[in-house]
């Protein structure tokens, strides 16, 4: 039997088949998937001329059976279909999983059933699984970096297709391991697909355990990267954080079409770092030169790059997750890189994408929270963390803008940051750092807004007016007065974003919270649950 994968410099020319243009081959085992249907439904599909157009067959009980294609949907027999022809393809195909998926051994082909109360199968979708080579040469430098990716699109825009091919030139220099909750990615059978090159392939009994599988992963089998489809729930975003921290590179993809979507998504934000509203004292929020209450990104995120798949061939790459989060924090988000590859020559272009104008609360050039006096020049400071966290310094460093250089050596540093804890306990490296005359500063605690206020006090930096933090503001100050026994209050118009962030701060202090008008200036009216029944 020949083999249905070959690399990019054997594949015959009989085997391959072209796919937007001469830079992509693709492999659909299609003959396998037409042999498991009916014989009538069979012959229809083999007169159709686009077979390697074709997305889907559907099979709904007393309907037409109907094949989709990328640009139209085709009705292929005038006969209804009847439970007969539902049976005679169940029985060819591989168990159904928890989640009502099935496959076909040794094929990428997808069968989801639809079923009714008694639990019996009234509709199947057939799903054309293709092994598609070269979809990811336009990311290649992304996914050799060793940075975690995580791929975000909508349904059937080629997310795990893009998965698999990232598996398998991975594997060609690192131990590669795929968690394949529905068989997916490797496709159906104990023996996987070979379109996942030299990687290995865990299969999972039931979706509720992927994440259980993704940690035995790592803890049995030493992968150096761990790849994993539709990561959807609080314990896979857990586990998936616990892989990153332990230093395995993570390729995922999540449900979600931007890095927004991710973001207001109380499941899946932890992924980016998760959001955490936080209010300050006065004098804090004066030292800080912000509002009261601001939005602050928890931790670092899982994942390092985000990229968003807009297209077949063009992507929008988020390159450093961690400063964009920030950014759309502040109402101030950073512009994504395009990738595209043009249709004639091949080549990868890039450029700079545009704000959207909804998104964007505050100036349309990003710029840190505080900024120097015109005209004054920063001085570099090497700092030297003890007992403090390093990825907070230089993350607070970067917030800022300021020329924070963090050293491990002692001998380097031009100052200590430490914190009121180990100050107090007066160890040598302290000591030895104030013999030698070098700065020590101390911390009340190991945060970074406690980092970022030090850098700001040091570095005499100017405040700028955080519009994100402003609107917040202005719902906790209604808030407080509707709590007072005041009259409903409708806030400053603002857009979708900080709408909801308004909203979940309302939720936070039990009062009620509605979107009025229409948009741009839509707007949050907040009042008391007892109004809102006194209305009724």
């Amino acid at each position: 039997m020949e083999p249905d994968f070959y690399p990019d410099d054997e594949t015959p020319a009989d085997e391959a088949v072209t796919v937007n243009g001469p830079f992509k081959r693709i492999t659909d085992d299609l003959e396998d998937l037409l042999m498991v249907l009916p014989p009538h439904i069979r012959a229809a599909l083999e007169s159709e001329e686009e077979g390697e157009n074709l997305l889907e067959v559907v099979m709904d009980l007393g309907r037409m059976p109907e094949a989709r294609f990328l640009d139209r949907e085709v009705v292929l027999s005038d006969r209804e279909v009847v439970a007969a022809d539902i049976d005679s393809v169940v029985g060819r195909i591989g168990d159904f999983n928890d989640d009502n998926r099935a496959g076909i051994e040794r094929t990428l082909h997808r069968v989801s059933a639809i079923r009714n109360r008694k639990c019996l199968i009234v509709g199947l979708t057939c799903r054309v699984g293709r092994a598609v080579y070269g979809t990811v040469d336009i990311i290649r430098d992304i996914i050799e970096s060793g940075r975690s990716i995580l791929l975000l699109g909508k349904p059937g825009i080629g997310k795990t297709t893009m998965l698999r091919e990232t598996a398998r030139i991975l594997a060609e220099r690192k131990r590669v391991v795929i968690v394949d909750t529905s068989n997916e990615i490797a496709g159906d059978g104990d023996i996987p697909h070979p379109a996942i090159g030299r990687a290995r392939r865990m299969q999972v009994i039931t979706p509720a355990l992927q994440h259980a599988v993704m940690i035995e992963a790592v803890e049995n089998h030493m992968p150096e990267v761990i790849v994993i489809d539709e990561i959807g729930t609080e314990l896979e975003a857990a586990a998936a954080r616990t892989i990153a921290e332990r230093g395995v590179q993570l390729v995922g993809t999540a449900h979600g079409n931007t890095l927004e979507n991710v973001m207001l998504n109380p499941t899946l934000a932890d992924l980016v770092g998760g959001i955490q509203a936080v209010t300050l004292s006065d004098e804090v929020a004066r030292q800080r030169g912000t509002q009261k209450t601001v939005l602050e990104r928890k931790a670092p995120p899982t994942f390092d790059v985000v990229i968003e798949i807009l297209d077949w061939d063009r992507l929008s790459i988020h390159h450093d997750v961690a400063r964009a989060v920030d950014s759309i924090l502040r109402g101030q988000p950073i512009a994504a890189e395009i990738r595209y590859r043009d249709e004639d020559t091949g080549e990868v272009l890039t450029e700079r994408a545009e704000l959207p104008v909804e998104v964007t609360a505050g100036p349309a050039e990003p710029r840190p929270a505080r900024e120097a006096s015109p005209g004054r020049t920063l001085q570099r400071l090497r700092v030297y963390p003890f007992g403090v966290s390093q990825n907070r310094l230089e993350q607070a460093a970067h917030n800022l803008n300021v020329p924070v250089q963090v050293v491990r050596d002692l001998d380097q540093a031009s100052a200590v940051l430490t914190s009121r804890a180990y100050y107090r306990k007066r160890p040598k490296a302290l000591r030895i750092a104030e013999a030698r005359g070098i700065a020590v500063y101390v911390l009340r605690s190991n945060t970074q807004l406690q980092m970022e206020q030090f850098l700001a006090d040091l570095y005499q930096l100017e405040a700028q007016p955080d519009p994100v933090g402003v609107a917040l503001e202005e719902a906790q100050q209604a808030i407080t007065q509707v709590l007072g026994g005041g009259r409903s209050i409708e806030l400053a118009p603002q857009n979708a974003y900080v709408r909801r962030l308004q909203h979940q701060l309302a939720e936070q202090y039990h009062v009620g919270s509605r979107s009025r008008g229409k948009e741009p200036k839509r707007r949050v009216k907040i009042y008391a649950h007892d109004e809102a029944q006194r209305d009724e």
